[in-house]
């Protein structure tokens, strides 16, 4: 009757379950590898289910033996074997009852006893998705509990441990690596032409919403108080100096080409030799000369021109028109957008190079970071809080998705495979209830019957 009872609660299961899955689809098709290893014993399971045959017959035959040892004592007594019979019929028939009762608890956690279809049997089949959705309420509740997260990693002190982890050459190399080879992996999956227009974007409205005009302003002011500007007037005028010195004759030819053609030939050289000499006398003056009038005239307009560009509305105007222009240009666009393909390049170049400076710097402080972690309270603490709170967030965050991975997952299960599997893994030691329950049941019986009789004599 009990195996009866069973194939038709499977065939119930079966036939609920194929309407699941109809009804929900691709829900059913996520969850069809996890019921192909439930509904698959592996050798360990075989071993316990056979563990578990062997304890049920121990716990049978004990109910057997207090059977027969209750009716031949019941049959001593009536041949008038003595009091003793009496003790013992008591205590064989308490044992029989312990037994039939733990039998029958132990059998309606996975099945109607008998096949009888008694409120409360067949607990784990029948309540299968209930014990899910309570057992992700646990494992909620009591493991992803923000005191309990931050308990339990504090305990650990992993920012100790990652120290001492981290301050082994060895173990600091493999990080380098494989930190190179993540962003060797990051910079190949990204696209060039979407960088690049994310990198333009950003340094053109960068530019944009900066005023540059009051900057340059400060800047040149704080240059021309310095006397940073005389060093380049310096070169400028030297290497005009020489320019001209070299050039005399290209100087010359300017001023014969720009001159009237109804002029006579000898008078234009003469004003070509004038205006090359004056040019070259003028140079030769700021060059030798530190207090020229015209180096004395340049520094009043680059004070003036400083002055402008911080207080003065027409210029900062001006200056942000110009800027505008010039990032506008496609050749200053072009120019953005290759940054960021040369930066690439350097960067890959680094992170495939094992003696790189790149990865000679994040190899040394790493191993610096690992010594500070094992050896200073602080770093400790402050490593410690991080990871603390990171595991804080992502438990109580995503709490519910971590536990309705718990219910789906057992909803997922067939319940008649469940029952078996759980009853292999844990039916060996209820079986010792069982037993327990006729030793116990006897030595209760026992004790009654011995009371009684004292209390009666």
């Amino acid at each position: 009757m009990e195996r009866t009872g069973t194939t038709e609660e499977a065939e119930t299961a079966e036939t609920t379950e194929n309407g699941g899955r109809n009804a929900e689809g691709q829900h059913a098709r996520t969850g069809a590898s996890t019921n192909r290893a439930m509904n698959t014993f592996s050798p360990a399971d075989e071993e316990k289910r056979r563990g578990v045959r062997r304890m049920k017959l121990t716990a049978t035959g004990l109910l057997l033996f207090v059977a027969v040892v209750y009716v031949l004592a019941e049959w001593a007594s009536h041949q008038g074997a003595g009091p003793w019979a009496g003790y013992v019929a008591a205590a064989a028939e308490a044992g029989m009852v312990g037994a039939l009762a733990d039998w029958f608890a132990v059998t309606a956690l996975f099945r109607h006893p008998l096949g009888l279809r008694i409120p409360h049997t067949a607990i784990i089949p029948t309540k299968k998705d209930q014990l899910g959705v309570s057992l992700g309420e646990f494992v909620g509740e009591n493991f992803l509990s923000e005191d309990v997260v931050r308990q339990r990693l504090r305990a650990v002190g992993i920012g100790s441990r990652l120290g001492a982890w981290l301050a082994v050459p060895e173990h600091a190399d493999r990080v380098t690596a494989e930190l190179s080879a993540a962003l060797r992996g990051a910079l190949t999956v990204l696209r060039d032409s979407d960088v690049q227009a994310v990198v333009g974007e950003a340094i053109t409205r960068r530019a944009d919403a900066q005023e540059i005009a009051p900057g340059m302003g400060k800047l040149l002011e704080r240059i021309v108080t310095d006397g940073g500007h005389k060093r380049a007037v310096d070169v400028i005028v030297t290497r005009a100096h020489d320019w001209l010195v070299l050039h005399s004759d290209t100087v010359m030819d300017a001023v014969h080409g720009g001159a009237p053609g109804w002029t006579p030939k000898f008078v234009d050289r003469k004003v070509g030799e004038r205006v090359y000499k004056e040019l070259l006398r003028f140079v030769t003056e700021m060059r030798d000369m530190p207090s020229h009038p015209a180096r004395g005239a340049l520094d009043r307009f680059l004070t003036d021109f400083a002055s402008d560009l911080q207080s003065d509305t027409d210029t900062r105007a001006r200056v942000e028109r110009l800027k505008s222009e010039i990032i506008g240009r496609s050749e200053v666009q072009d120019l953005i957008a290759s940054v960021w393909t040369a930066v690439r390049s350097m960067i890959v170049s680094a992170a495939e190079d094992e003696r790189s400076e790149l990865r000679l710097r994040v190899r040394a402080s790493l191993l610096s970071l690992g010594a500070r972690m094992s050896l200073d309270p602080k770093v400790q603490g402050k490593v410690d809080g991080w990871l603390e709170s990171a595991a804080v967030y992502v438990v109580t965050t995503y709490r519910k998705e971590i536990t309705s991975l718990i219910t789906d997952t057992v909803a997922s299960w067939d319940a008649e495979h469940t029952t078996k599997k759980i009853e292999a893994n844990i039916g060996r030691d209820l079986q010792f209830i069982r037993i327990n329950g006729t030793v116990v049941g006897s030595l209760a019986g026992l004790l009654i019957y011995t009371v009684s009789r004292a209390l009666g004599a």
